[in-house]
């Protein structure tokens, strides 16, 4: 499966993605570059299920993520 059409339907939506050691950033998917990095704005940090604090920008390097799904706002 590529996926690239998959991020590009998330392009402006809350995403939740998991890095490989499992903290998880939760915030708005502003745009991915050909290598799959992500830039997320409002963005907050979450370990072992509790938000541990807002971070605003960031950018996420792609050799990092564990996996990328869209984040309802009626989910933990």
């Amino acid at each position: 499966m590529n996926p690239i059409p998959f991020l590009y339907e998330l392009i402006g939506k809350n995403i939740l993605v998991r890095l490989k050691w499992g903290i998880e950033y939760k915030g708005v998917l502003v745009s991915f570059d050909k290598y799959m990095n992500l830039q997320l704005r409002e963005t907050e940090e979450i370990i072992n299920h509790e938000v541990k604090g807002s971070l605003g920008e960031i950018i996420i390097r792609c050799n990092n993520v564990l996996f990328v799904k869209e984040f309802e706002s009626t989910q933990k």
